[in-house]
């Protein structure tokens, strides 16, 4: 018997050094199921993953998981993205000197991602425990934590076992019973009496905190200005900075930088999990069965992609979009993490998702044309009534849309009549209120003038033409006596006496 114990502990060991850091959660899994299955007896080597080598920038929720088991026996949900962190603050808790000094022995990692039904969840953290394998374990484990020292029981990934209504309430009525839990999203399950106050959805690492998980894996060698380009591509997304950093390290930050532009987020998703490869981790939440019970949540999130500003509340209403229940919609998209409000209460979503949709799901034109709709209307209202108290609330709408806008009116102009003739008279309109307003120039009107060959309509000509020359007020124009005799030349085809007197002035 010793010797048989000796040989599973060396087959234990060449597992673990066989096994890499990056799929702990699944090492603690896969080792107990190994042994549990492999031997008759209920003996259990239930392996726990390591503590995070790098953890930054979660100190704050730390403390105040730390604060809640001060408080009895806490139930406590970490919620967020995916790739936002959860499963490496679980593995900081688990390995903090306080919980290993309360629960010694008695604390158990389980990666649910294998398990489909309550069942099956059941029959793992059995495995885990050490209990003798049967066809439903549920009441040999309730009745294992009721007789045996208090116990810390992490369930990572369980959003594989909860997201399916079908097997929700099972799960739930298990959950009711047991205690932390880790799984992306933003929704607790319910028939759960959690502990309060709830932890907040993890949000991305503050830029220290982003800036020290990159040296911490790309080394301290890279100049700020790189580092802080690179970071700006990943959100602050915590497996989007360690998969570029570890990028940067062999290829370098300039490397990195210059391979985004062509690959973007398939430049760091070749692993095979979903802790190494992003684009897996962003098509599982895309895929939950809580994104594809509600279709139209996925178009609104394939429109927010390209919509860098977020949506207010005020505008998913008022741009009447072509989606069914859209504020229930907003809800969805909030509790699977895909998307997150700011805290100017905009639905916005992280620009490795936003990537990722534009590459692989981008929206379609119906709904970009509503939105098109809704700036044009916007634009044309600023363009008549500019500098009167009629447009105060006009003016902060457009500016908080206005890489929004811009973003849509480059997609008017690759479009067909009459969207194309539209979309340039927006864009002059842009011109006026972003020079005005902002100080800043539309590198659109700069795309204009190639356009201007394949149109018929001479005012727009005109007034496009006009637009420019008015740009000399802000930056220099070396051709404007040109312009004018352009412009002078048009007026001959058709009468507008007021865009007359707009180039008089």
């Amino acid at each position: 018997m010793k010797k048989d114990a000796q040989k599973r502990h060396q087959e234990v060991i060449d597992m673990i050094e066989k096994l890499s850091e990056a799929t702990a959660s699944e090492r603690a899994s896969t080792i107990s199921r190994h042994h549990s299955w492999s031997s008759s007896s209920s003996d259990s080597i239930s392996m726990l993953p390591s503590e995070p080598k790098i953890f930054h920038g979660r100190e704050s929720e730390l403390s105040d998981i730390l604060h809640l088991f001060n408080t009895g026996i806490p139930r406590i949900a970490i919620l967020g993205a995916g790739g936002m962190g959860k499963t490496s603050l679980a593995r900081a808790v688990l390995h903090h000197p306080d919980i290993m000094a309360r629960y010694v022995q008695n604390r158990f990692f389980v990666a649910c991602n294998s398990a489909m039904t309550g069942i099956e969840l059941a029959n793992l953290i059995g495995s885990h425990l050490g209990l003798k394998p049967g066809k439903n374990l549920t009441q040999a484990v309730l009745q294992y934590f009721a007789n045996n020292p208090p116990s810390l029981l992490i369930l990572d990934e369980l959003e594989t076992l909860w997201e399916p209504a079908s097997s929700r309430a099972n799960i739930e009525e298990l959950l009711s019973l047991l205690t932390g839990i880790t799984m992306r999203g933003a929704e607790q399950p319910a028939k759960v009496l959690w502990t309060r106050p709830f932890l907040r959805t993890l949000q991305p690492l503050d830029q220290q905190a982003a800036r020290l998980t990159f040296a911490d894996i790309a080394d301290s060698g890279h100049s700020l200005e790189e580092v802080d380009q690179i970071l700006c591509l990943t959100d602050n997304m915590p497996l989007a900075i360690s998969l570029l950093a570890h990028l940067a390290d062999t290829e370098g930050c300039s490397s990195v930088l210059s391979h985004w532009e062509n690959e973007k987020t398939s430049l760091i998703s070749e692993g095979f999990d979903k802790r190494s490869n992003l684009d897996m981790s962003i098509s599982l939440s895309l895929s939950s069965p809580r994104i594809q019970s509600i279709p139209h949540s996925q178009e609104l999130v394939s429109l927010l992609a390209m919509l860098p500003d977020g949506l207010t509340d005020v505008d998913l209403i008022q741009s009447k979009l072509p989606l069914e229940n859209i504020l229930k919609c907003k809800t969805t998209l909030k509790s699977t993490a895909l998307a997150y409000i700011d805290e100017h209460k905009r639905l916005k979503v992280l620009m490795p998702i936003r990537e990722y949709l534009q590459q692989h799901q981008p929206p379609g034109d119906h709904l970009v044309q509503s939105l098109f709709k809704y700036f044009q209307e916007m634009l044309a209202f600023y363009a008549v009534y500019m500098g009167a108290q009629s447009i105060s609330s006009t003016v902060p709408q457009l500016k908080s849309n206005h890489t929004n806008i811009q973003n849509v009116l480059q997609w008017g102009l690759k479009q067909k009549q009459p969207t194309l003739s539209n979309s340039i008279y927006c864009v002059c309109y842009f011109s006026q209120f972003s020079t005005i307003n902002m100080q800043v120039q539309t590198p659109l009107m700069g795309q204009i003038q190639d356009l201007l060959p394949q149109l018929n309509d001479h005012r727009l000509k005109a007034y496009f033409l006009i637009e420019s020359m008015r740009l000399w007020r802000y930056y220099p124009i070396s051709d404007a006596e040109t312009l004018a005799s352009q412009v002078v030349e048009l007026f001959k085809d058709f009468d507008d006496p007021d865009l007359k007197c707009v180039l008089s002035v």
